[in-house]
């Protein structure tokens, strides 16, 4: 019966060529799914018996199905047992390939995002990214499903990617496989500052996320720590339960997140339990053009009950649930089900969330020091003989050698990163504020 189930939804994928051909039967063939069915089973006769090559069935099976998922949206798809292994292994914060997020788009492979410390993030790769060729063979024709298995590989063996990017000419760029580990949650005090870096969303995320809470807490002092900074650029986002659990690690009460789908009953809110792990503190979340699904769930949610400041750039705009319908021995079919909405009844769907304040990626430039404007430059200036000595005791400071440890850093950063420097700008901006606020 399964069997029969799986040749009567991929017959679908050939009606729209032999509607094409015969219009005269165009209203029959749409209504009936036993005409649709004798349209399949003629078509794959067909090409079993004369096509040039020998074909499995198996493959011409699950190549239909996959067809007419694909010709749904950009998420849904066919998953054989590889696959379908693969995708649960990365679930878990574990799997083999490039470290890369990705999706089609006009026929090319476009990247969603890269993954912090994998192959591709090392590479330069950046979201919005179009692969047009994988070790020379164009992309154009092949499904996701194709293009992923080609990328992937034996850890250590190289693989070579056409990009073509915005403005740029096509370059290729060489990577070595790898097994990917994901640490989903990196964090850190800095000063009075928590950060906390969550790169995707996997079954161990909101632990770590609650963990970093307490931790970088205690390392600045509660009643030292000005507020948290919420990194989540490059995300591409991952289980849809564990961004409803780092949400809730920030809120009191109220919908996180609402699940809308064709069937009515099925309509899901998910709201917050009491208790705010940080106790009200000021948070700016950061996102950017790589930051998709659960990590806009978490944004979307966090601006909407004005909980958060958002800075950055626009996101991603995935809001689609692929629900993942697992066929034994077969592997599973992942479908579009719903569409998320924010607290606000937002849509996510291809509009993302704006942030509260855009940033853009940018690059600080230190300036030379304009020499000889100042008023002690001026004629007769008053106190120009103190204003000298200043001057001396200046050159001598800053052209006396530091010590090592003197000039030692321990930033959040290892780059300089001039959106992570605005949030904490902000961040201590607003918990000022605050702290005026209270003294009134």
């Amino acid at each position: 019966m399964k069997k029969l189930l799986l040749i009567a939804c991929a017959c679908l994928i050939f009606s729209n060529s032999c509607l094409a051909e015969k219009p005269q039967k165009e209203k029959t063939i749409k209504d009936d799914p036993y005409l649709l069915l004798e349209l399949f089973g003629s078509a794959f006769q067909s090409i079993r018996t004369d096509y040039v090559d020998e074909t499995s069935d198996r493959e011409l099976i699950e190549a239909a199905i996959n067809g007419m998922l694909t010709s749904l949206d950009p998420h849904s798809g066919f998953l054989n047992d590889e696959s379908f292994n693969d995708m649960q292994v990365q679930t878990k914060g574990e799997f083999g390939g490039l470290g890369i997020e990705v999706t089609m788009e006009n026929g090319f492979v476009r990247v969603v995002s890269p993954i912090d410390d994998t192959p591709a993030f090392e590479a330069g790769i950046q979201p919005g990214d179009l692969i047009t060729h994988i070790d020379g063979t164009a992309v154009m024709g092949m499904s996701l499903t194709d293009s992923v298995d080609k990328m992937r590989g034996k850890p250590k063996s190289k693989i070579t990617l056409t990009i073509r990017r915005k403005n740029e000419e096509p370059f290729d760029v060489t990577l070595t496989r790898d097994i990917i580990k994901i640490e989903s949650v990196k964090y850190k005090a800095e000063k009075d500052i928590g950060y906390i870096r969550i790169i995707t969303f996997s079954d161990t995320t909101t632990d770590h996320v609650k963990k970093a809470i307490k931790e970088t807490t205690k390392q600045i002092g509660k009643n030292k720590i000005k507020g948290f900074i919420l990194d989540l650029r490059n995300n591409p986002g991952g289980l849809l339960e564990q961004a409803v659990g780092v949400t809730d690690a920030f809120l009191n009460e109220g919908e996180i997140v609402s699940t809308r789908s064709r069937i009515l009953e099925e309509t899901m809110r998910l709201s917050a339990t009491k208790g705010d792990l940080t106790n009200g503190l000021p948070i700016v979340v950061i996102i950017n053009e790589g930051s998709a699904s659960a990590s806009e769930i978490v944004a979307g949610a966090l601006q909407d009950h004005k909980r958060a400041v958002l800075v950055g750039t626009p996101s991603f705009g995935k809001g689609s649930v692929q629900s993942v319908k697992p066929i034994p021995g077969y592997g599973a079919i992942k479908l579009t089900t719903a569409r998320y909405y924010t607290p606000s009844g937002r849509s996510i769907q291809a509009k993302g969330i704006t942030p509260d304040v855009i940033i853009p990626r940018a690059e600080i430039k230190e300036l030379p020091i304009i020499e000889g404007y100042s008023e002690s430059n001026l004629p007769k200036a008053l106190g120009q003989q103190e204003g000298e000595k200043n001057k001396d005791s200046i050159k001598k400071e800053t052209s006396s050698e530091k010590s090592p440890s003197e000039n030692k850093t321990d930033d959040i950063k290892e780059k300089p990163d001039y959106q992570l420097d605005r949030a904490m700008d902000i961040l201590t901006s607003i918990a000022i504020y605050r702290q005026q606020e209270q003294k009134k």
